[in-house]
């Protein structure tokens, strides 16, 4: 008895935080992409229960085991940094790969998505944050890469947007600041590249302890796990 109160106290809490933060998206007209990394195959049935349909996971193995028992309509995102060997794995199906960093990465998904058929979606991820362990573009090289990228022949591969992580701090200021600088990028990118691309609109940024400033701040895609699955 005490074990189906407690489940039914923890389904509730996940039902209320879902249905709090996916407000929250709708009414900033973001997207929510709940991230699934070591949950539990019941638990993402759970969330997609309540009605969420984006899934992020970080690791291409992980995402692997899951992807052929849950729901086939699941939208997967690869949110982790991704080696070129694991592209051909997620290839055929995957949705968006969030961490995009560099220009070899970008030739050797353009290769699988051709060999597949198939457009695959992509956002650059720039390194915001004090932490030297995050990976990224710097921002200050933005303009750079791109014109670089630019020079390449994507049949096979299109940028959306960026992605990026805050510092792990309890300071607002700063990463609102962060947050800034990754909304300064995007912007120009879109001036000087795709001005006339409607599929530019991604701004991946805020996680479970951010998200609130990163809407704020003008994020079109929350990437939120903990605050979901309690």
């Amino acid at each position: 008895f005490v074990l189906e109160v407690i489940e039914r106290y923890n389904s509730m809490v996940n039902k209320n935080n879902w249905k709090d933060i996916s407000k929250a998206c709708e009414s900033a007209h973001a997207s929510l992409v709940a991230v699934s990394k070591t949950r539990s195959i019941d638990e993402v049935k759970e969330m997609y229960d309540l009605g969420q349909r984006i899934f992020g996971e970080n690791r291409v193995q992980e995402l692997l085991d899951k992807k052929d028992e849950l729901p086939q309509d699941i939208e997967w995102h690869l949110i982790g940094h991704l080696q070129r060997n694991k592209v051909k794995y997620i290839a055929p199906f995957i949705s968006l790969i969030q961490g995009v960093d560099s220009l070899r990465l970008i030739k050797e998904i353009n290769k699988e998505a051709k060999k597949n058929n198939k457009l695959i979606d992509c956002l650059l991820q720039f390194h915001i944050a004090q932490e030297e362990s995050k990976f990224g573009i710097p921002p200050a090289n933005a303009l750079e890469f791109i014109d670089s990228v630019m020079g390449l022949s994507l049949d096979g591969l299109r940028i959306r947007g960026v992605m990026g992580m805050a510092s792990f701090v309890d300071d607002d200021v700063q990463i609102i600041r962060e947050f800034s600088v990754l909304k300064g990028v995007f912007s120009a990118l879109k001036s000087k590249h795709f001005s006339t691309e409607e599929s530019f609109d991604i701004i991946s940024m805020g996680m479970s302890s951010d998200y609130q400033l990163a809407l704020r701040e003008g994020s079109t895609m929350l990437r939120v796990g903990s605050k979901l699955f309690v």
